[in-house]
């Protein structure tokens, strides 16, 4: 167990040091497993799949969870772990509090062509903001961004100098730099160059911001949630879940986590600090995968 991760923590290094265009260093920064794929048919109702073309000619799949009785939507990018189908019922559970939701199935996850990297998921983002904006007619001012984990680099690069409605971020990471420290290898730190630079791109938000964040995250520490929250210079809220982890947050946390983001999407414009959140669900299971920020 010591040697995996050893040989885990080597990887990651590697995959900091030569950037997030290197297919080998793609390989080990983003884990789509397809184990669990729907057919159409079998969507919830009012889900349809959708398939967008990036600007560099990717087709990615994005679930549409229209909700009628309301206009805004809810971009949505998930974890680096899985695909789009594992979170259905997070998807559901965000269209019943209130809000239309497309969620975004990266380069290379599921249905969707290509391979992921950072500057492709970006891509993606792009591409699912235009579908909304154009094809739906949306305006800016009636959309939500929504990134959990890793999906918090596509949606903070994403909300930049937007007048969107708000940025929901769940389990930020800052950076690569910060990462590698976390991983024990700060050694290596000043070899990540501009990866995945969250604390800087949060600067640019002008939306009003949520960050949710458990205080027991072992795998993106709440200090890096923190780090983001200063750095942000709009309206903004820092929850802090007590007691949560990296993957509990929608289970044995449920209900308030949810209140969280139920109390934000109705009035995006409020800014505070709240208190630490305690559990009273029981303890339920997470999706398990093998690496990083699921």
């Amino acid at each position: 167990m010591r040697t995996t991760k050893l040989i885990n923590s080597a990887f990651l290094s590697a995959f900091l040091w030569l950037g997030a265009c290197n297919p080998v260093v793609n390989f080990f920064a983003f884990h789509p497993n397809d184990s669990y794929i729907l057919e159409a048919e079998y969507l919830p109702s009012n889900t349809t799949e959708v398939f967008l073309k990036t600007d560099d000619g990717v087709h990615v799949l994005a679930l549409y969870l229209n909700n009628p009785s309301v206009d805004t939507v809810t971009i949505f990018f998930h974890g680096n772990a899985g695909n789009v189908y594992h979170r259905l019922n997070d998807l559901q559970h965000l269209r019943q509090l209130g809000t239309s939701v497309l969620a975004v199935s990266y380069r290379g996850y599921a249905k969707s062509e290509g391979s992921p990297s950072e500057a492709g998921i970006y891509r993606d983002a792009y591409a699912a903001f235009d579908y909304v904006t154009g094809e739906l007619g949306v305006p800016q001012s009636r959309i939500f961004v929504f990134g959990r984990s890793i999906g918090s680099t596509a949606a903070t690069n994403l909300a930049q100098n937007k007048d969107i409605a708000g940025l929901i971020l769940v389990s930020p990471m800052t950076n690569g730099r910060d990462m590698a420290s976390v991983m024990g290898l700060g050694f290596a730190a000043s070899l990540t160059g501009n990866a995945f630079e969250n604390d800087k791109k949060i600067k640019h938000v002008k939306a009003p911001l949520l960050i949710v964040h458990g205080s027991r995250d072992t795998l993106i520490p709440i200090s890096m949630g923190r780090k983001l929250f200063d750095a942000a210079k709009g309206r903004k809220v820092f929850y802090e879940v007590k007691d949560a982890g990296h993957n509990d947050l929608t289970h044995r946390f449920a209900d308030r986590y949810w209140k969280a983001v139920s109390d934000f999407l109705r009035n995006p414009q409020e800014s505070r600090h709240s208190p630490p959140v305690h559990p009273s669900d029981p303890l339920d299971q997470d999706y398990k995968f093998p690496l990083h920020m699921p």
